[in-house]
């Protein structure tokens, strides 16, 4: 006869495996998303955020296209004491009392959130070198839940030592990858959840997701954009 607990640990293997919850990260269309952790909340690329929206306690910002880096927005959700992490060209820019200036490997804590930033680029397309050093991020929450943002990029062999929870990658092709490419670099590092962006707005469509979540063998959540 088989132990009790032997049973239950074999009922264990075969339940389903609850999704993680991803309703802390609130993606505003593009490449923008807010995360909440507490009464911390993380901005990153904020671009077309809606009225009313809670103000940052963190604003990261990728690289300098106007579609990522949008001083309108900012003004519209920065505190007296937001911390802004950005690349040496946007930091330069952002003349604020908390800035702090970025490169790939770079670890910094603002509040309750560890940030580190990573490498983004191009690798055989013109319009995010290398050589600029824009960044991707990866933050980690205080419940220890790692978030990475890969910014404006191709599938880049950097994303292969990737240990996160959740990733945030460009599928709309033309600047980034394409569907195709983001899904083939999520199944190599293997998010718990990918959630597809930088599809909706000027490149892109639902199509992009959709072939997203087909196509990676993990949990792939497709958000809304929150702009009401």
């Amino acid at each position: 006869m088989s132990h009790p607990s032997v049973l239950l640990a074999c009922l264990f293997l075969l339940l389903p495996e609850v999704p993680m919850n991803v309703d802390n990260i609130h993606w505003l269309g593009h490449a923008s998303f807010r995360i909440e952790d507490g009464t911390t909340q993380v901005y990153i690329d904020p671009w077309k955020v809606p009225a009313g929206a809670p103000k940052a306690s963190v604003v990261l910002i990728t690289h300098g296209h106007s579609d990522h880096f949008s001083p309108e927005d900012i003004s519209r959700i920065e505190q007296p004491d937001t911390v802004f992490v950005a690349p040496a060209d946007v930091a330069a820019k952002l003349k604020r009392k908390h800035v702090v200036t970025a490169s790939p490997g770079q670890r910094d804590t603002a509040g309750r959130v560890t940030v580190e930033a990573v490498p983004a680029y191009n690798s055989a397309k013109p319009f995010h070198p290398r050589a600029n050093g824009w960044l991707g991020y990866i933050v980690t929450l205080s419940t220890g839940m790692r978030v990475y943002h890969s910014g404006d990029s191709d599938a880049i062999p950097e994303m292969q030592a990737l240990k996160v929870d959740v990733a945030l990658m460009p599928c709309g092709g033309t600047y980034t990858m394409t569907a195709a490419e983001m899904a083939a670099a999520a199944n190599g590092f293997k998010p718990k959840v990918l959630i597809p962006m930088h599809w909706g707005d000027i490149v892109g469509s639902k199509a992009d997701a959709d072939a997203v979540a087909k196509a990676f063998s993990g949990a792939t959540v497709i958000k809304s954009p929150e702009r009401q």
